[in-house]
Parts: C-alpha cells; structure tokens; sequence
C-alpha cells in the first residue's frame, strides 16, 4: 500500500507519537454484509482502508477484501459473514487484499445486526493490524511507565494543576495521587525561592522551551518537616495527540545528593524566622506581651508547642542553687497538637520542678538542652501524676529546654515541642533556640527594668504626694490622682490643699514636665517648697516667682503650677498660674467660667514676672483644677477636653465625690496616655 506520507519524512520507529486523534494513526475500515454474503454497507473508512469506491464494492462478494490463505493452509478460510452469524461476534485476524493487490495483516471485528423488518446483516469492522499493534504498545509502554517507573511522572494543565501523576510522585509528596488532581502545583511543592520556581514553569508553559534538570528545593503537606531537593524536568504538552495545552514533567528525588542544597534551605527558613523573631518580639515593654510574641514565632514553624516560664524567685539575690526546687511562672504558652496538649501547656499557672531535673541542668550550664519525653524525663521532671500523664499523652516526643538569662540574670525558660510528625532536634535546632531566648530574654529584662524602675518612681512619687488633705469648713475637696498606662513613665503631676491663718485656704496643682523618677523627684521639691513658701503670707504671684527662683537652682527646667489663695471672709480668691491650664468655676446657677486671664511662663523660665488676678466666688461655687492629662489625649486637641471637663461640671454637683468620678470616666475611658489630678473644691463663705 503506497505511503501517504510526504516523501522526506522518515518512517516511526516501534514507539512513536504524533499530532491529531485516534483514529488518524489506526484506520477504521466499517462495511455490512448481506444475507447472500455479499457487501451492503461501504463506509469512509473501508475505503481508505481497501482501496476501493462505494460502486467498486457494493454488492461484490465480501470474499473480494481477503486474500488466499498462505501456502499450505489446510482449508480454505470461514466467509466473515459466517462467522458473525454463527458465533454471535468474532475478532482475529485474517490476510486483507488492497484494490492494488497489496496483502497486508487485519484485524476484524464482525457480529449480526437485525433490523426492525427481520432482515440480518453482519456489521464488520477492520483495522491494519500493524497501526493496532503500534497503538497497543505505546499504550501499554505508557500504563507501564505510570505504574512502575521509579522517576515522578507528571501531567498539568495550563492553570498548573495536576491531570495525572504516577504513584512514585505520590510517594515522594507523601500524598494520595486523588489528593493532587485538581490542585495547582504550588500547594503541593512548597518553595522558598520567593516563586522562581512557578515562573520557571510559566515560561515552559507559555514560551514552549523545555527545562531539564533543574534543581528545586521544597517541602510538601506530606512531609512539613522534610526538606527535599528535587531535579525537574517539564516540556510543553500543547497539541500533543491532540490533548489540551499543559505540562509534562519528570521529577527525581536528588536530597542525598543536594545536601547541602537542603542545608541551605534550611538556613534559610531558620534565618527567615530569626528576621521574623528580630521584629516582632520585643515590641512592647510588657513581660508578656513579650513571652507572648516568643511563642507565636517559635509555633508552628520551629515547634508543634511552646511555653515560656519566669523565675519566681524566693530570696535576692537572684542566684540560682540547683540543690533546691525551681518554682516559675508560666506566662504564655501555645500549641498546634489537639487535646491534651492544650491543657498541658495552659492548664498550669505555678510549675515547681524538682532537684536534678533537666531544668535544673540547663539553668546549672547555661545551654541549650534537648531531651527525649521518656518515662526517665517525666520522672524527674513533672512531680505530679496527673500533670506527667497529659504529658506522656500530648503527642511530644522530644522537647528543647532554653535559659531566658540576660546581663548574667537569669529570668526564665522556654521550652520547644515537637511531635512524631516532625524530625527531631538538630544542631543547628539548638542554635536557632539559643537565638530565639536570648532575644526575648534581653526584651524581657528590658521589661522587668522598666517595671522596676517604674514601681520606684510610682511609689516615690506617692510617697511625696499629699497622704491627707488639709480640712477647712470654708472648702469641701474631693481629689484624684491617676497615673499614666504600664507603658507610660510615671509623670510629676502633684496637687495640695493648704489650710493658712485667718481660715484662708489655698489650692494649688503643678505638673513637672518629665516622666520617671527625676520628674517624682522634682515634683516633691516643688510641692513642699509650694506649701512652706504660702506659710509666709505670700501673693500667688510672689510666691510662684520665689518658686520659679527655687526651680532654677535645683535644674528643673520646665514645670507648671496654679495656685489659687480663697479667703471665706470676702469670698474672694486670688489667682496665679506658671503656664499651667486654666482653673474652671461652676457658679451656683449651673454656668462654668474659665479663668485664663493669667497664663504666666512655666516655672523654671526665668525673667518673667507672675500676675495676681481676682475673682468673686459665690456661696456654694465648685473650683475644677487640673493637670494636662485630663484634656489632651490622642485624636482629641485642648480645646475639646476643656469643652468636655465644662459640660460635666455643668452637671449637679451636689456631691463632689461622685462628680469627680463622673468626670474621670467621662475623660478617661481607658488607662490615660499621661498622669492626670483633679481637684474639685466647693467653697463657702464666713458666716454663711
């Protein structure tokens, strides 16, 4: 039979492939035969195949496709028409004659077709046997492939989700073959490669140029914890035996041989997470909000579960003895294992560990301690039943043990779990938990500093305050003092009531500029100078310019103060201010007054002299005194604070107490940025 091939183009070889469908590489000869045993039906196909027209064929003998048996064949061959009718259906093959008197090798497939009038035709379909065996071997060279090559096989479709993978695939992801179709590549292999690898397989995708042999490192779902080096291999499926465009790829596992690839994938997800711990732990001065970030960056990407323990020292100094038990508090903890890893690491606020434990000896060296959850670890570790029970059932199989010590003090521990899912503990595990606690245990010192430093400058500046006011029947007080947030420096806000000869009563409230210890500190000179100096029978003004004088000489450069002299005897009060915010008069008709007339420099200035002002205060008036911290806050200017300090005065303020608490939750809703006082004073006059 003459090729149709054009004349440059070389034969297949036993395995071959090319454009198009099924049926452009296997032709399907169909005809029907009569009863009388001769053709009836001629379809395209036999014609192609036979060699001969529609009016060449029909009604000839069916004998005329067949050619004479070899030589020494005993019998002459059974017509097809015979065989279908006789068997029902029947394939094999028998020697075909083209029109061109070609023989060649068919395959036959005929039965009997009875139409609705009775009438029998056998149906007859025929293909060259040789264009079936080539089809018949690629296919089962390809089912053999998939089914037993060790190398990954891989099918995907444009979008980069699998069509069609091979078990050995399926084994390396550590993923049933269902789990991969339908899903895109990169959910599957995960890469750190900030997504090369996804635009190398684009580029095949959409340029047509093969990649082979490149080396890929990834983790799967699979296997979270196994770093894998992969070489790849992808080519361009578009038009090939007419399936959709995609890709073709064959994968080999290369880790033994990539080691130090895996190697420096690891690195580099522990440096990656060393960056995240860089930025994110230490970002408040608060122990645990600190021991807090701790965890959340160890948990899941370095351990299945994570707590972290502060040292809760009996005597000072903070020295540890690893002859006695080691109490610590447990101040954050988190898990990604289900129950009863919860309720271990959060069910427990006070853990006591026994002498000789392996806390004992990680505090006693300093280091990093890895140890396996054996029976010998719970024993000596965990004192009580039940707690060692939740621990043998919590799924951890080894737990990594680092000291939280900072400038020679050791505040704590943290501990890393891991489950059987994951690898144990390496070296280089060892190392990145040394990083991770030594971070957090310079922040957590940092933290408790602070704390320290603010509880003496909170208890100092308490101490300085007045413990009891001065009591007067021309002046009922009611007074708060309210220090800044946990992450706000203790200020110098002070205030004091004077009781003074004659029944004069004065008012006075200062705000040292400054946080911490030195602004107490000041504050205390200010407040004590304040209350002798008005013993002297002193104006407000002279006695804010002697203040300002003692300012100077003790280096306190920037402070405010109001000091207000009320006499009962003529209801009058007289009026001074160093920069400090204007004193507020709720009149007995319910009006409230600012009193700005004087404003003055801070003390401490310098060269400015302090002015008296006058004001008639009525039976019954309410004077407001402030510091700053009342009225700023953030998102909110002075001027709506002042406006919201007068329509709470406005209010009854028939009792002081509850309008000062009143005006505090109203300002004040959460902890304040700075410290605030307010002083709230009712006079009355002399013979009223």
């Amino acid at each position: 039979m003459p090729s149709d091939r054009s004349g440059g183009e070389k034969a297949p070889g036993p395995l071959w492939s090319e454009p198009g469908t099924l049926l452009e590489h296997v032709r399907v000869a169909v005809f029907g035969i009569g009863e009388d045993d001769r053709i009836c039906y001629w379809g395209p196909g036999a014609q192609d195949l036979f060699g001969h027209d529609p009016a060449g064929a029909l009604s000839r003998p069916a004998g005329l496709l067949l050619a004479d048996p070899p030589p020494g064949a005993a019998d002459a061959p059974v017509s097809l028409a015979e065989r279908g009718r006789t068997l029902g259906y029947w394939r094999g093959r028998l020697r075909a004659r083209h029109r061109e008197g070609t023989v060649f090798d068919c395959g036959f497939r005929v039965f009997p077709v009875t139409g609705a009038g009775g009438a029998s035709v056998v149906m007859a379909l025929a293909s060259r046997s040789d264009q079936l065996d080539r089809v018949k071997t690629n296919l089962a060279f390809l089912d053999s492939l998939f089914e037993t090559c060790p190398i990954g096989l891989v099918m995907l479709d444009e979008e980069l989700r699998y069509v069609h993978l091979n078990q050995a695939l399926a084994d390396m992801d550590g993923l049933p073959i269902a789990d991969h179709l339908g899903r895109r590549m990169d959910e599957i292999m995960i890469t750190s490669d900030g997504g090369e690898y996804q635009r190398m397989l684009r580029a095949v995708a959409e340029e047509g140029r093969p990649v082979v042999g490149a080396l890929v490192g990834v983790r799967t779902p699979g296997h979270p914890d196994r770093d894998q080096v992969r070489s790849v291999s992808f080519f361009p499926l578009s038009g090939a035996v007419g399936s959709r465009p995609g890709l073709g790829g064959l994968l080999v596992d290369v880790t033994d041989r990539e080691q130090a690839i895996t190697e420096a994938t690891a690195g580099r997800r522990r440096l990656a997470l060393l960056n995240r711990a860089a930025t994110t732990i230490g970002t408040t001065l608060d122990v645990n909000v600190t021991a807090r970030e701790l965890v959340d960056a160890a948990v899941p990407d370095f351990a299945d579960a994570s707590v972290v323990e502060v040292v809760e020292w009996m005597d000072e100094p903070e020295v540890f003895d690893p002859e006695r038990p080691l109490i610590t508090r447990r101040i954050a903890s988190g898990t990604t294992l289900p129950p009863p890893a919860t309720e271990l690491v959060s069910g427990l606020e006070h853990v006591t560990y026994p002498p000789g434990s392996a806390i004992h000896r990680m505090l006693a060296t300093g280091s990093v301690v890895s140890v396996p959850v054996d029976d010998e670890f719970v024993t000596r570790t965990v004192l009580h039943q039940d707690r060692a029970q939740l621990l043998r059932d919590s799924g951890l199989t080894c737990i990594l043990i680092a000291p939280l010590i900072a400038r020679g003090t050791v505040q704590g521990l943290t501990m890393f779990g891991r489950s059987a899912a994951r690898p144990a503990f390496t070296g280089q595990d060892h190392g990145l938990a040394g990083e991770l606690a030594s971070r957090a245990a310079l922040c957590l010192d940092n933290a408790r500093l602070y704390s320290r430093v603010q509880d003496i400058a909170l208890t100092l500046q308490r101490a300085l305050l007045p413990s009891a006011l001065a009591t007067s029947p021309y002046a009922e007080v009611a007074h708060r003092y309210v220090p800044g947030s946990h992450i706000t420096e203790v200020g110098g806000d002070w205030y004091d009531v004077i009781s003074l000869p004659g029944g004069r009563v004065a008012l006075v409230v200062g705000d040292v500029m400054g946080h911490g210890v030195p602004a107490a500190a000041a504050m205390g000179r200010l407040r004590i100078t304040a209350k002798a100096l008005s013993r002297h029978n002193q104006e407000p003004g002279d006695l804010l310019a002697e203040l300002d004088a003692c300012a100077q000489e003790a280096g306190i450069e920037l402070a405010t103060c109001l000091y207000i002299l009320y006499d009962p005897a003529t209801g009058r009060a007289r009026i001074a201010s160093a920069g400090h915010p204007p004193p507020l008069v709720r009149h007995p008709d319910g009006t409230v007054e600012t009193i700005s007339e004087v404003l003055g420099v801070p003390l401490g200035v310098g060269g400015q002299p302090f002015a008296t002002t006058e004001t008639d205060l009525a039976e019954g008036a309410v004077l407001a005194l402030y510091t700053d911290g009342l009225i700023e806050a953030r998102g909110r200017d002075i001027e709506e604070g002042l406006d919201a300090v007068r329509a709470e005065l406005s209010s009854d303020s028939g009792d002081l107490e509850a309008a000062a608490d009143r005006i505090l939750a109203s300002l004040l809703p959460g902890p304040p940025d700075d410290d605030t006082v307010l002083v709230l004073a009712r006079v009355h006059r002399a013979g009223s």
